[in-house]
């Protein structure tokens, strides 16, 4: 039987420790047998976790020794730094070949051991720069569910926890025991799609008080239409050039990738709030074709429309006056 160890640090995330806690569990081989043996494992008998409750946990530190995968779940924003002990049971365990994953800014745990190093990493999307920021040596990908290097995973958002847990059991036991564990879980094997449809793009920022504010605002006003470098250079009464030069000193963006992030942010709101058809929405965001609008919203949002619109319309209609 596999082995799973979850490591339990103070001010543990109650979901992230018990998302994959609960999908291992359910896993039964075809015989109807256990797949995997869970353990809840830490470094002390008594555990604060986020949320104002306290763990006790029956296994130590210990259990690594006898674990053949190892699941650090995130922690609270403001748990102190993982002890040395647990760091040096981490580079041992990586070190005996020993399976280990992350949930959520649990990558932050496996960083501060040097278990990420070279490597490709996610974490949840608010966290993502903070970890390339302070681990400049780990390939942060924010736009991801999950990424597995072999021996070392690491996953987004606590439920993307569970993507990452059914991709492990397919890699340990065939599809059809992992299709069994996402049934049980309530979840696809499968999701189509990043993190990067999970961000919230708020709307461009438009520098208030800036030179560039009048011209942006008119921008936005007219996302449906054609808009030119050259037409918004001459609105600002600027040349392109120096047009160009400025919008990058205010916005830290090119005039075409702040018009892109309008459109799609547009777009969004549109396919949330609207059931306009997917041609309709390209007009009103700005988008040549309905094709062109398709390739585009795949490639900033990492899905489709139509799979972006099933996963978060909106069930109350938006009062027309509030639409686009």
């Amino acid at each position: 039987m596999h082995s799973v160890a979850i490591l339990a640090l103070d001010e543990v995330v109650p979901f992230d420790m018990a998302a994959p806690m609960q999908v291992f569990d359910w896993t039964r081989l075809p015989d109807g047998r256990p797949a995997y043996r869970v353990r809840l494992c830490a470094e002390s008998p008594e555990v604060r976790a986020d949320g104002g409750f306290t763990l006790r946990v029956e296994h130590g530190l210990e259990a690594f020794t006898e674990a053949d995968t190892i699941i650090v779940p995130g922690r609270s924003p403001v748990a102190g730094p993982p002890s040395p002990r647990v760091l040096a049971a981490l580079r041992d365990a990586a070190a005996a070949g020993t399976r280990i994953a992350s949930v959520c800014v649990g990558a932050f745990v496996l960083a501060e051991a040097g278990l990420l190093d070279g490597l490709r990493a996610t974490t949840h999307w608010v966290a993502a720069d903070d970890l390339a920021r302070r681990f400049p040596a780990v390939e942060v990908q924010p736009d991801v569910l999950y990424v597995d290097n072999g021996r070392i995973l690491t996953s987004a958002g606590a439920a993307a926890a569970l993507d990452m847990c059914l991709h492990m059991i397919r890699r340990d036991l065939g599809s059809a025991v992992a299709a069994h564990a996402a049934r049980m879980s309530v979840m696809p094997l499968e999701r189509e799609g990043g993190q990067a449809q999970f961000i919230v793009y708020d709307h461009p920022p438009v520098p208030r008080g800036s030179t560039l504010e009048p011209v942006l605002e008119w921008a936005e006003d007219n996302l449906a239409h054609e808009i030119t470098l050259g037409a918004m250079a001459a609105r600002s009464g600027m040349s392109e050039r120096t047009f160009s030069r400025r919008f990058r000193e205010q916005t830290g963006s090119t005039p075409l990738q702040w018009l892109l992030r309008a459109r799609v942010r547009r777009a969004q709101y549109l396919l949330e709030n609207t059931a306009h058809p997917v041609e309709r929405i390209a007009r009103q965001a700005g988008f040549g074709s309905p094709t062109a609008f398709r390739e585009r919203f795949r490639r900033v949002v990492g899905t489709s429309p139509q799979a972006y619109r099933a996963a978060f319309h909106a069930k109350d209609p938006v009062p027309a006056a509030a639409r686009f």
